[in-house]
C-alpha cells in the first residue's frame, strides 16, 4: 500500500458499480489519502455513498498476471481539510501540486476497515482494520522525529540516498514511516522498505547503515 501510485477506486451509483484510476498516497496511519475532483464520476458517488473501496497492486511473479500481489480494502470515505496530509500527499505525487489547489479539487481519505489481501495465485489473506494499521506507538513516534531524520539524510548523506537511490542525483528523502521511506528526484518518487518494520529513529539510522552496506558491498 505504501509503495502504491495507482490504485482502482471501485464506487456505486443507485447500486451500480463503478471503477475508476486513482492516485493515493499512504498516509503514516494506513489511511489512503487521495485528491480527487468533485467533477469525476467518482467523486460525485463518494458524496451520495462515501461506501468504497481501492485496490493498490505491485508486479507480477511471472508472465502470469494472476501471480501479481494485489491488496483491496473497504471502508469509508470522507474529505478531510488537513494541509498536512494534503503536503504529505504531494510529496509523493508531486505532479499534482499543479493542480491540487484548483476550487474543484478536494483530499479525501479511506480509513481501512478491513481488506483482502491476495499474494499470488491461490493466496488470499483476510484482513482486519487492525492489521492494516502500524503500530500506533511506533507511528507517533517516527512522526515526532520524521522531520529530523529528514533534514539530517538529506543535509548530511547525500550520498547515501544517491547510493540507495541506485542512480546519481540530488535524491532527497522526503517521508520516512515505520513501513520504510521515499526518495525523490524532481518529480520520480521511489518507495524502499525496511527489513522489518521500525520502532524509532535508531531503528532508521541502523536500516540506512544496513542499505548502504549492502549495496557497497554488492
Amino acid at each position: 500500500m505504501r509503495a502504491a501510485r495507482v490504485g482502482c477506486l471501485a464506487t456505486s451509483a443507485k447500486g451500480e458499480p463503478f471503477a475508476s484510476l486513482v492516485t493515493p498516497a499512504c498516509m503514516p496511519d494506513g489511511s489512503l489519502l487521495m485528491l480527487l475532483s468533485r467533477l469525476s464520476e467518482h467523486t460525485r458517488h463518494l458524496m451520495a455513498d462515501p461506501r468504497c473501496s481501492v485496490m493498490v497492486s505491485g508486479v507480477a511473479e511471472t508472465v502470469n498476471p494472476q501471480t501479481t500481489p494485489r491488496v483491496t480494502v473497504t471502508g469509508l470515505a470522507s474529505v478531510v481539510d488537513d494541509p498536512a496530509l494534503k503536503a504529505r500527499y504531494l510529496t509523493v505525487h508531486p505532479y499534482a501540486t499543479l493542480y491540487a489547489d484548483f476550487g474543484d479539487f478536494a483530499t479525501w481519505r479511506l480509513v481501512p476497515r478491513a481488506g483482502i489481501m491476495v499474494g499470488g495465485f491461490a493466496r488470499a489473506y483476510r484482513l482486519k482494520a487492525a492489521e492494516l494499521a502500524p503500530d500506533p506507538d511506533a507511528m507517533a513516534r517516527l512522526l515526532a522525529s520524521e522531520a529530523g531524520i529528514l533534514s539530517h539524510c538529506n543535509r548530511d548523506h547525500a550520498d547515501a540516498l544517491a547510493l540507495i537511490a541506485g542512480s546519481p542525483g540530488d535524491w532527497r528523502m522526503v517521508t520516512a514511516d515505520v513501513d520504510g521511506f521515499d526518495l525523490a528526484l524532481d518529480e520520480r518518487v521511489v518507495r524502499f522498505a525496511w527489513s522489518a518494520p521500525v520502532n524509532d529513529s535508531a531503528d532508521v539510522r541502523r536500516e540506512l547503515v544496513a542499505m548502504v552496506k549492502a549495496v557497497r558491498e554488492a
